[in-house]
């Protein structure tokens, strides 16, 4: 890619953001409208589960796939053809007539959105070759990451309640169209200088274990754990996951590098997005139902009192990107991993009358915490891999967010919903408190791995990978 000039580098940063916000908005937003969709197309909790599932699940089958297809056959290319894809598919959510056309069409939005975020995030590696730039590129792209998800439930509330669920769908369209053809003048081709084989076998062993598990936390507690359904599909999940790494480990190109998660900090913030975007998913879920079906809110009175965790974000996801580039990601973890524990404590209390004071506390303090953990995720999943790799390893990353928020919607709402006793209104607050506690569970993981995967041991353990996978590396004289 020829030099370009610091105006044209940042323009490439905001059209690639702009992508990633519409995608990482559709991943919250949606979670807002799900008691309008609820009532009108008669969906039960399960339905509502798979609403949302059904677009992080293929965002986590494909994204390693079409990371590695942007870098053979061109980054510019697979990124115009996900922005199509996107939008298509939103605008068809906006038409479904019913439940199942609206997961198929979730499903498509979602084989678009699988070709945005990890090639955005390789064209703005390969846009940025100063490691300070890069460094604070990656910050701004961690914080439109947070505060897209932190405004979902507040636009979403204000579209539900002034247009109706559909509409949620219908702003996806013109952003889409204005970042599609922005990218057509701005944004310069690009492909790795040794495109990696494509590997289906590992990518159907993907699509197989993660549809597997999801399917068996969400319709095990309704079909029966020892259903012969459940039980065939709950082995499937257990011989996909062996076969796929089984696989990888003989083939020289493989779906997913496992000598990747030989560096501490890529493996531990593959954790952390895992652990941070299922207490997401739950927290959103959970609250979604809590404050429209147990409160009787109406969506925009919803969607306004989650603004003190919007707000938080809004400040503290730009701020950890610039934390992360000036001081490393220590303490934007640890600030994530304490906040999220406390935020998840607190709501374990829940009930039908809590007062407003315990619930702001606990959702302004779980916005800190999300909004500080993005910027570190991405940081340590990129840097210190060779530029060939960024986008494999960007998207092992946004595969892990889009893992954790599936497992988190599917774990944390199935905990809740299927131990609510009674009427919903009145037996949910007592049922979700499990669930919550869940949510702290993530929050403690997140700390631990903050402290551990922040050691000098740690930081060691990243520069011996990116040796072994740099070969320019490999020959150059080691200074100590």
């Amino acid at each position: 890619m020829p030099e370009l000039s610091r105006r044209r580098r940042v323009l490439i940063l905001a059209i690639c953001c702009l992508s990633l916000f519409i995608v990482g908005l559709d991943n919250t937003v949606v979670n807002i409208a799900l008691p309008a969709i609820r009532t009108d197309l008669r969906a039960q909790p399960s339905g509502l589960q798979w609403v949302i599932d059904a677009y992080t699940l293929v965002l986590a089958a494909l994204l390693m796939l079409s990371g590695s297809t942007a870098d053979r056959i061109g980054r510019r290319r697979t990124f115009q053809t996900g922005l199509l894809l996107f939008v298509l598919g939103s605008l068809l959510c906006s038409l479904a007539p019913g439940l199942g056309w609206l997961i198929a069409f979730r499903a498509l939005q979602a084989v678009g959105g699988s070709m945005l975020n990890p090639v955005a995030m390789s064209i703005i590696t390969n846009t940025f070759t100063d490691p300070r730039e890069r460094a604070q590129a990656i910050g701004v792209w961690g914080g439109v990451i947070g505060i897209s998800m932190a405004l979902g439930p507040v636009l979403g509330g204000l579209l539900v309640d002034t247009a109706g669920w559909r509409s949620i769908f219908w702003m996806n369209v013109p952003v889409g169209l204005a970042a599609l053809a922005l990218t057509a003048v701005y944004v310069p081709e690009s492909r790795a200088p040794h495109a990696r084989r494509l590997d289906p076998v590992g990518q159907l062993l993907v699509i197989a274990l993660l549809g597997s598990l999801t399917y068996t936390v969400i319709e095990g507690p309704g079909r029966g754990w020892t259903s012969p359904a459940i039980l065939t599909l709950g082995c499937v999940a257990v011989a996909s996951l062996a076969g796929f790494l089984l696989w990888e480990r003989r083939r020289t190109e493989p779906l997913i590098d496992l000598r990747f998660f030989r560096s501490v900090p890529f493996a531990g913030a593959t954790v952390t997005a895992v652990c941070a975007f299922a207490a997401l998913g739950g927290f959103l879920f959970l609250n979604t139902l809590y404050l429209q079906e147990v409160r009787g809110y109406d969506p925009v009175t919803a969607g306004l009192w989650t603004l003190p965790m919007a707000a938080l974000t809004l400040v503290c996801a730009p701020l950890s990107g610039r934390i992360v580039g000036r001081r490393g990601p220590r303490l934007p973890l640890l600030l994530a991993g304490a906040a999220m524990t406390v935020s998840g404590l607190l709501l374990s209390t829940l009930t039908a009358h809590s007062s407003a004071a315990l619930l702001l506390t606990a959702y302004a303090l779980f916005g800190l915490g999300f909004g500080m953990v993005n910027a570190p995720i991405t940081n340590a999943a990129v840097s210190g891999m060779p530029r060939d790799r960024a986008g494999v390893a960007a998207a092992v990353a946004s595969t892990s967010r889009q893992l954790g928020q599936s497992l988190g919607v599917a774990v944390i709402g199935t905990v809740a919903v299927s131990a609510v006793a009674g009427p919903f209104a009145t037996g949910f607050p007592a049922a979700s408190h499990a669930a919550w506690w869940i949510v702290a569970g993530c929050g403690v993981v997140v700390l631990l791995l903050g402290i551990i995967c922040t050691t000098r041991w740690a930081g060691q353990t990243a520069a011996e990978v990116a040796t072994r996978l740099n070969p320019d590396l490999r020959k150059a004289p080691v200074r100590t």
